[in-house]
């Protein structure tokens, strides 16, 4: 019998595994969060998921409510028996509660995080496709913590050193912990400046108010002109659907230097206006290009029942094609939105005042 194709051992791994990363996980943020020098020992972490991980395999269904309580309060035991009644902080580093909060994070998670890899495997032994699925689990979920860490990280940092100030950046770049003693109005210094002495709340609405008005005006034009090209048959259709996209192959700075001198003459230049008019213009078709293809696979049997049952053309859009096309165009309004919240050459070049201008 191969044992790495028994329940039992799939268990035992998956606690060695699941409990002495969130171990190390829970460690270092600690020492990131709290500036303590913790030890990372993981042994004892290891034993007390593995000792969790065969528990786990004679407790089935192993996501039961009383078994995982049971399986959280077994993980917090063997933590705080084998690590000798210190599973994080052998030092007396860290406050009770600090301890206590680690010790119950590393217990939930690991148990948790055993459940959903066990799954429905059985204690004995497993056929190839139940291991197989097994280690693609675990694989899996490795794969997922990697992933969220690494997304995690850069957004920690970026958080941690906004709540610094310039002077402490300079001494120690490297330490990302919260000083507690500050209190949070120090804490929070850099970001109360940044809403009251900078305006920042204002470039936020003002960033706001363009892109949800380029966003509406967007998809106003471009879902009736994406359903004309894809469903509607008229001279010139083929012609219109390839050519839409021939504005991005102008640049932005040539034409930047004539609308300025048009918006300058309508006395519409250094308003939010003229970026709610600028924005559709570039987005309106790309916009139509992407909602071209969906449409063009909805089903024309839908079109015919609607005007068999003497809809017109724009109620059958508002009632059949928009609400089968919701995922289309939400990620269009969102790509829209996106395009209008990061544009900066325009709003460079057409807004003067500062009570107008937009966060990028």
């Amino acid at each position: 019998m191969r044992f790495w194709m028994t329940g039992m051992f799939a268990s035992a791994l998956t606690g060695f595994v699941w409990v002495a990363l969130w171990h190390l996980v829970l460690t270092m943020t600690a020492i990131l969060t709290m500036g303590a020098a913790l030890p990372l020992a993981l042994g004892p972490a290891a034993l007390a998921g593995l000792v969790a991980g065969v528990f786990a395999g004679f407790q089935r269904p192993a996501s039961s409510r009383n078994r995982r309580i049971a399986g959280i309060a077994l993980i917090a035991c063997l933590l705080f028996g084998f690590s000798l009644g210190a599973p994080f902080d052998p030092a007396g580093l860290l406050a009770v509660w600090q301890r206590v909060l680690l010790l119950v994070l590393a217990s939930a998670a690991g148990w948790l995080s055993i459940e959903k890899t066990v799954g429905p495997a059985t204690a004995g032994y497993m056929a190839r496709y139940a291991a197989e699925e097994f280690y693609l689990r675990l694989l899996w979920g490795l794969g997922l913590m990697m992933f969220v860490l690494i997304v995690a990280v850069p957004f920690y940092v970026m958080v941690m050193t906004s709540l610094k100030s310039q002077q402490s950046l300079l001494i120690n770049p490297l330490d990302l912990s919260i000083d507690y003693s500050l209190g949070v109005t120090r804490l929070l210094r850099s970001y109360i400046e940044l809403f009251t002495d900078y305006g920042f709340m204002t470039l936020l609405i003002n960033s706001a108010v363009v892109s949800v008005a380029t966003v509406i005006i967007t998809l106003l034009f471009s879902v009736p002109g994406a359903y004309a090209v894809a469903k509607l048959r008229f001279p010139g259709r083929q012609w219109l659907s390839g050519s839409v996209l021939l504005i991005y192959l102008i640049p932005a700075i040539i034409l930047v230097i004539p609308l300025y001198a048009v918006f300058s003459q309508l006395g519409m230049r250094n308003s939010l206006f003229a970026l709610c008019i600028v924005y559709p213009a570039t987005t309106i078709p790309v916009a139509v290009y992407m909602l071209r293809g969906y449409f063009a696979g909805l089903p024309s049997d839908l079109d015919d029942a609607g005007l068999m049952d003497g809809l017109s053309r724009l109620q059958i859009i508002t009632r059949i094609a928009m609400p089968l096309s919701m995922p289309a165009i939400a990620s269009v309004a969102l790509y829209v939105f996106m395009i209008a919240w990061n544009e900066f050459l325009f709003a460079f070049m057409f807004l003067d005042d500062v009570k107008l201008f937009t966060l990028s």
